[in-house]
């Protein structure tokens, strides 16, 4: 019986780095305020370079690493908060950036949980017929929608790309389960790039969208709640225990959220691997820039399971188990 199987995983972050001092220098903060709250010490943040120009550098090097030509993908899929336009699609963008001729490209959205939908989406289409290889990548330019005079949410995002080729499989490789949830109730408490309708016709002058706003408290409530019982439901229809899961790459966010999941799952830290003082919350990009990297560091290894899991905007969770 085919699997659906991970081929490759590639990653792109701009060369430009923002530590915690530098942003103490434009705005009220410091480092020890930054990362003792967030674990956050620096993040790469993008200058001249697009959402869809970094997720193109990701596409690149994913062909480059498997070989695959651009023409042989069947679908390519972004999750991403930032796109470069309300249309075209980045993931169109990428396919054209790249060649990938025979590609159906769209965008997913739902900010920080987009790679874990992604992959549910992703998965929907590999069981049809005529889909054999997709490309989900996660990238965000998430410093064009930050106010960077909110030192509240300026200091915890940073941008970046990352993401996956999938394809029909005979190997052991697979995913074993999944579980997402939306609570639209509670999407005010996070949002970026909101529009107004207009007051009267015709309407004269320039279109305004909002810089990113969140109530980091409720999201802080929201995350430690939902986002362990996702993991415990995943893990259900899995059919497996928390114990025989060997890694939980989660949504870099927050150093103090991670702990705190951990900690209700009754799991060792040691299972939670953390890079956010790195790259600080890279939105979609966040869950598979960790997960190349453990992959990379030989950390991930195949046959072994992996609980994927986003929370953010939408307010949305999800959780992917899979044997890598």
């Amino acid at each position: 019986m085919e699997k659906i199987r991970i081929n490759e995983v590639a990653s792109y972050v701009p060369s430009k780095i923002v530590t915690n001092d530098d942003l103490g220098k434009v705005m009220d903060t410091s480092d020890e305020w930054i990362s003792s709250r967030t674990g956050i010490r620096q993040r790469h943040i993008s200058l001249n370079e697009n959402t869809a120009e970094i997720c193109s550098k990701v596409a690149i090097k994913l062909l480059q690493g498997s070989s695959w030509s651009p023409e042989s993908i069947d679908l390519i899929i972004v999750a991403t908060m930032s796109p470069d336009s309300y249309t075209p699609a980045t993931a169109a963008l990428v396919q054209g950036k790249v060649g990938a001729v025979n590609a159906v490209a769209f965008d997913v959205s739902a900010a920080c949980s987009g790679f874990v939908y992604g992959l549910a989406v992703a998965e929907g289409f590999l069981l049809q017929e005529d889909i054999k290889r997709v490309m989900l990548i996660g990238g965000e330019v998430l410093s064009k929608v930050i106010n960077w005079s909110d030192r509240t949410s300026a200091v915890l995002f940073g941008d970046g790309a990352a993401g996956i080729l999938l394809e029909k499989s005979a190997s052991d490789s697979g995913i074993l389960a999944k579980d997402l949830k939306t609570y639209g109730e509670l999407g005010d408490k996070l949002e970026a790039g909101k529009t107004n309708a207009i007051e009267e016709f015709p309407r004269m002058g320039k279109h305004e969208i909002s810089a990113f706003s969140m109530s980091g408290r409720d999201v802080y409530k929201f995350a430690t709640h939902k986002v362990p019982l996702s993991i415990q439901n995943a893990a259900a229809k899995a059919g497996i225990e928390l114990e025989q899961i060997d890694w939980f790459v989660m949504h870099q966010a927050n150093s103090r959220i991670v702990t705190q999941i951990a900690k209700k799952l009754q799991q060792p830290i040691e299972k939670f691997p953390m890079n956010i003082a790195e790259y600080g919350n890279t939105s979609a990009a966040s869950v598979p820039l960790l997960l190349d990297e453990l992959v990379q560091k030989g950390k991930i290894k195949r046959g072994q399971i992996v609980a994927l899991s986003g929370f953010g905007g939408g307010l949305t969770v999800g959780t992917q188990i899979i044997k890598y």
